[in-house]
């Protein structure tokens, strides 16, 4: 399991010289739009998570839905972002090769962090992420999820964040990496009263 230190630390390792986590012919999308939620996201989530499970059966050991589309009311990008917990995430033989069959597509490879994968699907649109169980960032994304979905100011706040974050994004032509930075001190902030609310940080 992952020590308590490391659920709250914000993990940034440097890409290794030389390696880059995007696999040959893929990177950071383009196109930044956030929607109003929609009620069909835990709808196709539920359909997502069947194909996963068919597709690699008991090396599923978790499939969480997690992100904007998890929460809500909350506005989002309408790609639904799943948390895929395997035994081992550098084997990549034991799932992927599977996960493929079933449309999902590999487009970034980090294994220098907690063996990150990331495959996409396109529909419904979907972003899996694959950690291994030892992983801190899974815990990570429930408590966002969780501490949003019970906390209406948080989520008006996190709300404004990502439409202003993603108005300038648009206006300057950034990808989808730089309006993740942009709104990057507001997750903070709110992981940080998340965190004390909880009682793995002190005030």
């Amino acid at each position: 399991m992952p020590k308590l230190i490391d659920i709250v630390t914000f993990h940034e390792p440097p890409v290794p010289e030389g390696q880059s986590p995007y696999v040959p012919g893929a990177g950071p999308a383009a196109e930044i739009e956030i929607d109003d939620w929609n009620s069909a996201w835990p709808e196709q989530f539920q359909l997502l998570a069947e194909r996963i499970q068919e597709a690699i059966g008991w090396h599923a050991l978790v499939i969480e839905h997690v992100g904007s589309t998890s929460v809500r009311g909350l506005p989002a990008k309408p790609i639904i972002d799943i948390d895929l917990v395997v035994a081992d995430p550098n084997n990549e033989r034991s799932y992927i090769p599977a996960l493929e069959r079933a449309g999902f597509e590999l487009r970034v490879r980090e294994p220098w962090w907690f063996g990150h994968r990331v495959l996409r699907h396109e529909d419904p649109a979907c972003n899996l992420h694959v950690f291994g169980f030892d992983s801190p960032e899974t815990i990570k994304h429930r408590i966002f999820r969780d501490w949003l979905r019970a906390n209406p100011t948080e989520r008006e706040l996190y709300a404004n964040a990502k439409r202003e974050a993603a108005d300038l994004s648009r206006e300057a032509g950034e990808h989808s990496m730089q309006y993740n930075a942009r709104k990057e001190a507001v997750i903070r902030a709110i992981y940080q009263r998340a965190f004390i609310a909880m009682g793995l940080i002190e005030a």
